[in-house]
């Protein structure tokens, strides 16, 4: 009797030291895979991104302008400032080209004043250009006669289009923007270029501009460039007031030497 108990606990104390292994096998897997799992994975894949963007827009027609004519006209691209931007398109027209127009000026060619929408982000440039090339395509516009205006940020803007669109603009006027300096290189060398600036300007100061132009005339670009004493941000209001500007984009077609 004494002699099965001995047996029996005997082989009860080892299946529990059996278990035990077993539990111990188990925990050494399953720390083997957390450690593999912590190591560095780099792994190939593919996704395709489609970006929506609403853009509400004003689009001005000369007085002589009829859908019906085989006339095709300029069209001026106009990008507004940060002030401008939200979702109240009446404000686009406080500066520029749509504040002459309210003002009862009239010009030879189509503008098109597109709204960024957001407060605080960047114009999506991508998004101005297909709405640029939908009204193209829409209406009666002249393709090598397409000229590019921005302040402020959306004077940044007109230099990242520029940049990102180099064979799309006859010419290009910019106010008091942000310049990108490293990537003056990829504009269309054939395309005229005005800048104007304040020179107490405090927002975006003189010194983008100044940085800009003398680049661009090291390589060779044709580029005028207004400075204006004593004059801060708002360089906009007498930028656009210049009669010059707007007789300078009417002559200038993409092609021409």
């Amino acid at each position: 009797m004494v002699k099965q108990f001995y047996f029996l606990y005997c082989r009860c104390i080892g299946k529990h030291f059996s278990n035990i292994k077993f539990y111990l096998l188990l925990l050494l897997v399953f720390a083997h895979g957390c450690s593999a799992q912590q190591k560095p994975l780099l792994i190939d894949d593919e996704m395709e991104t489609l970006v929506k963007e609403t853009l509400n827009y004003y689009l001005y027609f000369p007085e002589e302008y009829t859908m019906d004519s085989q006339e095709k006209y300029p069209l001026l691209l106009f990008l507004h400032g940060g002030g401008e931007s939200g979702d109240s398109l009446v404000t686009v027209k406080r500066n520029g080209p749509p504040k002459l127009i309210v003002q009862g000026k009239k010009f030879p060619f189509l503008i098109l004043a597109p709204q960024n929408p957001y407060e605080n982000k960047w114009w999506n440039t991508r998004a101005v250009k297909q709405l640029l090339d939908s009204i193209v395509t829409n209406n009666n516009v002249d393709t090598q006669r397409i000229y590019l205006t921005g302040l402020s940020r959306g004077g940044g803007a007109a230099w990242e289009m520029a940049v990102q669109y180099p064979d799309s603009f006859a010419a290009m006027a910019v106010v008091c923007g942000m310049a990108p300096l490293p990537y003056a290189s990829w504009i269309n060398k054939e395309m005229p270029i005005w800048v104007f600036h304040g020179e107490d300007d405090k927002s975006i100061p003189v010194s983008e501009s100044d940085a800009m132009v003398a680049r661009l005339k090291e390589m060779g670009y044709d580029v005028k460039f207004t400075r204006y004493p004593g004059v801060g941000h708002d360089s906009w209001i007498q930028a656009y007031e210049t009669e010059e500007l707007y007789d300078w984009f009417v002559t200038q077609r993409k092609g021409l030497e």
